[in-house]
């Protein structure tokens, strides 16, 4: 397979159709023109019909012209506007252009963004081309042979097709061939940073009234202040300090059959995690022989989660399910599940310290994208070490923080505390002032990263935020990155969320899942027996049978449809 293959999830209701080959290869074109002649002959046709006929009927005909002749008119008008937008979409450079800008985003979601909240009408077209800047600083323009260079979004489906809310959008993946062919040969080059080791402490001791934990080590204010001030060598807290090794003594804690394996050397990992048996595994699909022979897949669970599938007879002795390898945690250092989930999400260099690359995936997401082509997409083709995509409609961490607070996801104090803490430290309302920056806010259930030594500091740096405070990560991504980005030359490739979409199928958690009322199981129907109109009076009524009888069946599935869905809306 020589180009890229255009990633479209089949099944799902936010498609858009490919219909770039079409419009290259002037199928439109055709169309129209052969609308065209067949206008004019039928308007020929009209004419020399017309001359024969009375008044009346003349004046009939001709007001049907006048209308066929408006009728192409508003069509080509509509032609032609749909070629300005292909047009204008396929000048740019290459995709990282296309994508890297914020007045996409309400094409992609199909909902309105914020960017008239940063712009005021008046100056939005004439910072217009100030926008159109890629998203990740350090991409680099595709070569003209490459399979993705010409690849462009398509236009974006007409208003009464348009469904509001997140949903995928087509991404161009290499074939799984090619694109293991791209992994780079060696690791890339950490900007400063070259040589990082981590805090061990026996006895951590809280010193001051911000949170934090053992596992975390209490790190002091002025600790956490130098672990912001890049140098050549540095050591850091980074969970995990008690004890000679993590999973071994300091919480968070492996089987010993487990830490051997998890010691080996990998090019790439696929992780996830359940805590709390709060979600449902998932299964991935669409995943290459070599990647299910060359790429492990870990799955993280809680004692409590063990047993549960234990009891379900999902897990065996040989601690696989799928492709999964199970890997149990022993002494979990949170009592709340999600913050243990943060440990493996944020911290996959210290559990695995012989690795290239990691992709995390939450419990709650499936993957259906092979591995080798997502880091190629995302990774390799950008130039980047780090890349995670930013939330579908929200791009300011003190909306986020507002959004957290509305829909009870953690206590309303402590939200206030920490982003009143991070005003302090000079967090400021996202403006155009950060560009090429487009987002503060990531959508946090993908992680796609290199292990090198920046970005092994950042996931540290970024933990150590949401041991202190609020479990919830998307406060603490911006101002870690910032304070990064302001010491070194590194940047975060924060994609679009509906690629994200792409090559994960998110469900619901176990708990909304066993709330929904269950499917309206069908109805077999047997057909109607012939009515015996034998000593029956007359003007007796007889059931209905045929279409009428099943239009009411229908009715009655689709309002048990629609409940379920009104039901799924109100969970979210």
């Amino acid at each position: 397979m020589n180009g890229g293959s255009l990633g479209l999830r089949t099944g799902s209701y936010g498609l858009l159709q490919n219909i770039n080959r079409a419009i290259a290869g002037g199928e439109i074109s055709k169309s129209l023109s052969n609308v065209r002649k067949s206008s004019t002959k039928m308007l020929s046709g009209i004419r020399e019909k017309e001359r024969p006929l009375p008044n009346a009927w003349y004046r009939y005909i001709g007001c049907r012209k006048f209308s066929m002749l408006l009728l192409i008119a508003f069509a080509l008008l509509v032609f032609a506007l749909g070629s300005f937008v292909v047009n204008k979409d396929s000048t740019s450079p290459n995709v990282l252009q296309r994508i890297g800008t914020l007045g996409i985003v309400p094409y992609v979601n199909g909902g309105h963004h914020e960017a008239s909240q940063i712009l005021g009408e008046k100056d939005k077209k004439k910072d217009e081309n100030r926008f159109q800047i890629p998203a990740f600083k350090g991409a680099s323009v595709l070569p003209f042979h490459h399979p993705c260079a010409n690849f462009t979004f398509p236009p974006p489906p007409p208003p009464t097709r348009r469904r509001l809310g997140p949903r995928p959008c087509p991404v161009c993946y290499l074939p799984v061939d090619q694109a293991i062919a791209s992994m780079p040969s060696s690791s890339s080059a950490s900007p400063v940073l070259h040589n990082l080791t981590y805090v061990l402490n026996e006895n951590p001791i809280k010193s001051e009234p911000h949170g934090g934990s053992d596992f975390g080590g209490y790190p002091s204010l002025k600790q956490r202040n130098d672990s912001f001030d890049i140098k050549e060598s540095m050591a850091v807290h980074c969970g995990f300090v008690k004890g000679s090794k993590p999973g071994h003594g300091t919480g968070f804690d492996f089987d010993e059959s487990d830490l051997a394996e998890l010691q080996q050397f990998h090019d790439i990992i696929v992780a996830s995690a359940i805590f709390g048996n709060y979600d449902i595994i998932q299964h991935p699909q669409n995943i290459s022989e070599e990647a299910k022979k060359n790429i492990p897949f870990y799955m993280f669970v809680d004692e409590e989660t063990e047993a549960f599938m234990k009891n379900r007879s999902i897990l065996s002795s040989s601690k696989r399910v799928g492709l999964w390898r199970i890997v149990v945690i022993h002494n979990v250092p949170y009592s709340d599940a999600r913050r243990n989930g943060k440990v493996p999400k944020l911290l996959l260099h210290r559990i695995f310290p012989n690795v290239r690359y990691s992709i995390w995936i939450d419990g709650k997401l499936q993957l259906v994208v092979d591995p080798y082509q997502v880091l190629e997409r995302f990774l390799w083709r950008q130039n980047a070490n780090f890349a995670i995509s930013r939330h579908y409609r929200r791009f300011d961490v003190f909306v986020e923080a507002e959004a957290n607070k509305a829909a009870g996801k953690y206590d309303n104090s402590s939200i206030d505390e920490q982003v009143d803490f991070y005003k302090k430290e000079g967090l400021t309302p996202y403006s155009e002032a950060k560009l090429p920056i487009t987002s503060d806010v990531p959508e946090g259930c993908v992680l796609i990263k290199e292990h090198i030594p920046i970005t092994n500091l950042f996931t540290c740096l970024w933990f150590n935020e949401v041991d202190r405070f609020t479990s919830r990560d998307q406060l603490s991504f911006a101002i870690v990155r910032d304070k990064i980005m302001t010491k070194v030359d590194w940047s975060i490739n924060m994609f679009l969320d509906c690629e994200r979409r792409n090559f994960v199928i998110q469900s619901y958690h176990r708990d909304l899942l066993e709330q929904m009322p269950p499917p309206v199981p069908a109805v077999v129907r047997r057909p109607p027996a012939l009515p015996n109109t034998r000593g029956k009076t007359p003007g007796k009524r007889i059931p209905r049978r045929g279409r009428d009888r099943r239009s009411g069946s229908r009715r009655h599935r689709k309002a048990a449809a629609s409940n379920r869905e009104q039901f799924l809306l109100n969970a979210v």
